[in-house]
């Protein structure tokens, strides 16, 4: 089955900002566009914006003229219904509300032929409930493109319970000829990506909720040390925090209350009280004029250590020690069956966040993941209030000796970005497993549609299958909710012999 035909109709009905953004990509494609919008006026507006888009477009040289022209030939607002007769695909982006868009589709297939593709650009809605209001569901599928459509190339295209094969290709194999990166995902709650990234937000509201970090602190060692585009404060206000919200409680309530989507009081707090982010001039941040941006957690200079011993293998961190050596500090190096830190002059130790609290051991700082150590700008330790002042002094001048910015935060098990990745990587196990998706679709999807630096695969290759368990056991064993028990799925893959690629990765 191959994509549609250039010369075949494509209408969108809904004319927001998704809406347009659809109508554009197919309209750049070569399709011609039909755009309807119940509200009388609405797809004239939406078509007179699209062309001042195309308008710069063409100052940007990304467009020629004579393409410019030949699309806004192709762009026709209808003002009923019935004007989408002859289209071979309708793509459907209104009001995320189950009756409507079952009454929509319904009107629509007493309008398109019987060959006509229908797809849903929902983002939280069941694309099997939206469709089991039709009397032929076989064609019916969801195309999810990502906001700004013309800009992000990822699209979901997501086969419900009773989508058949021919539809989900022939979608699959259009989104390609519009120039986007395809994925296919069945039809579970929050599709890919909605799905896999509800840990980015939840584990960085969870810190601050437990007084772990303040939101300029997460973000930064989020950004800084995890090489994450965004923090996750800063995310959901460009995003908008009743809208992050609203698709966590969708997932929350369609996994039946699963504690590990449990969405958060605190920003349920700041919904109620209105500061939805960028979009109402304050979220966790302040966007009126004027307003300073806070400052993330950085710690005073610190003397380094004359020396360290390494005591086993430092794993994801194996690379601390060239980078220790080069900065002109000593490591003596010495085997132990017993653990993997780093031993200080003074007696205490430094130790990579592996899901446990400095509070049940002596002397202890933990310094958390990064995804590139010598590359990081920054590095989060943590300790609690019975570790020696010699023993955080030393932590945090090593780390400065390596040209990082040190940011102290509060005992938290996993620290920041470890415990993120670990359960990042968990939910991709277990979607995988379950048949939501392939590994590689999993990884494309988290690349493209939130800008991870790695795909969770990619991560756990690179860390290795048994880590993200190992870290999210002891967490599970500290806070015992369910909210950090290991999938099944996550055994079975640490479990399982890895394949060549990975033996080369």
């Amino acid at each position: 089955m191959t994509a549609l035909d250039l010369s075949s109709p494509v209408a969108v009905v809904g004319t927001g900002t998704m809406g347009q953004g659809i109508a554009q990509v197919a309209l750049v494609a070569g399709h011609p566009v039909r755009l309807y919008d119940a509200v009388p006026g609405q797809a004239r507006q939406a078509a007179d914006a699209i062309g001042a888009r195309l308008d710069r477009l063409v100052e940007k040289e990304r467009l020629t003229a004579t393409d410019r022209d030949a699309a806004r030939s192709r762009l026709r607002p209808v003002g009923e219904l019935a004007a989408l007769a002859g289209c071979s695909l309708v793509v459907e982006a209104v009001v995320e509300r189950l009756d409507v868009k079952q009454e929509l589709f319904r009107a629509l297939e007493d309008i398109v032929s019987d060959d006509c593709l229908l797809a849903t650009n929902t983002s939280s809605l069941s694309v099997t409930a939206i469709g089991g209001a039709l009397r032929m569901p076989g064609r019916f599928v969801g195309l999810h493109f990502f906001n700004p459509a013309p800009l992000l190339p990822l699209v979901e295209v997501v086969s419900g319970f009773a989508t058949d094969v021919t539809s989900a290709t022939r979608a699959y194999e259009t989104a390609r000829a519009w120039g986007k990166t395809p994925v296919a995902s069945a039809d579970t709650p929050g599709f890919i990506v909605n799905r896999i990234a509800r840990p980015f937000y939840a584990e960085a509201f969870a810190v601050y909720e437990s007084q772990g970090a303040d939101p300029a602190t997460v973000d930064a060692v989020l950004r800084e040390s995890g090489g994450f585009r965004m923090g996750a404060f800063e995310l959901t206000d460009l995003i908008g925090q009743d809208v992050n919200e609203s698709v966590t409680h969708s997932v929350w309530r369609s996994f039946f209350q699963d504690v590990r989507f449990t969405p958060s009081l605190a920003q349920r707090r700041l919904v109620e009280s209105g500061r939805l982010g960028r979009k109402t001039g304050r979220g966790w941040y302040d966007y009126a004029d004027g307003a300073e941006r806070p400052e993330p957690h950085t710690a005073e200079p610190a003397e380094p250590p004359a020396y360290v011993i390494a005591e086993g293998d430092l794993g994801p961190a194996a690379e601390l020690l060239a980078l220790i050596r080069e900065a002109g500090i000593e490591v003596r190096e010495r085997d132990e069956d017993n653990g993997t830190r780093l031993v200080l002059p003074g007696g205490g130790q430094l130790v990579l966040a592996d899901g446990q609290a400095s509070v049940e051991f002596l002397d202890v700082v933990y310094f958390d993941l990064a995804l590139d150590y010598r590359t990081a700008p920054r590095v989060a330790l943590s300790h609690c209030r019975d570790t020696s002042a010699r023993t955080v002094a030393e932590a945090t001048g090593l780390f400065q000796a390596l040209g990082k910015k040190v940011s102290v935060i509060g005992d938290v098990p996993g620290m920041i970005v470890a415990r993120t990745v670990a359960r990042i990587i968990d939910l991709a196990v277990d979607a995988v497993a379950k048949g939501v998706a392939t590994e590689e679709d999993v990884d494309t999807a988290m690349r493209l549609g939130v800008n991870y630096p790695l795909g969770p695969f990619e991560w756990s290759r690179r860390l290795g299958r048994g880590w993200a368990g190992d870290l999210l056991e002891e967490m599970h064993e500290i806070d015992p909710s369910g909210r950090y028990a290991p999938s099944l799925a996550l055994y079975q893959y640490a479990c399982a012999t890895p394949d060549k690629r990975e033996d080369t990765a």
